[in-house]
């Protein structure tokens, strides 16, 4: 997880946007990452899992607005990224975390940025 962590980092200090196709890549290999290994992730891995997670939902959620004509693409990739979310929150929440210590969490590597 770690090293889809430091290339969100690198993505989040560009100052161009990617373009679809390594966005979708990047995207596919964090999903095939997480298929894998899912039920591996210690609690810190969890949380960085879950903030790559919420900056794809939120970039292809705003790609999908600006680029018409790539809009349905991206809805899928915010739709999946959505339900990895969702799913790594539940696992947060199971290993004893509560909703106001994972936003912190997330808040925290978002500062450390």
């Amino acid at each position: 997880m770690e090293k889809y962590f430091e290339k969100m980092k690198e993505y989040l200090n560009m100052e161009t946007e990617i373009p679809y196709e390594e966005f979708e890549t990047y995207f596919k290999d964090v999903i095939e990452f997480l298929s894998k290994d899912y039920l591996n992730l210690a609690q810190e891995e969890t949380i960085k899992g879950r903030f790559i997670l919420t900056i794809l939902m939120s970039n292809s959620e705003d790609r999908a607005k600006r680029f018409k004509n790539m809009a349905k693409k991206y809805k899928k990739i915010y739709d999946k990224s959505h339900l990895w979310a969702e799913a790594l929150t539940l696992r947060l929440l199971k290993m004893g975390m509560t909703k106001d210590q994972i936003i912190q969490a997330e808040q925290e590597l978002n500062d450390s940025i």
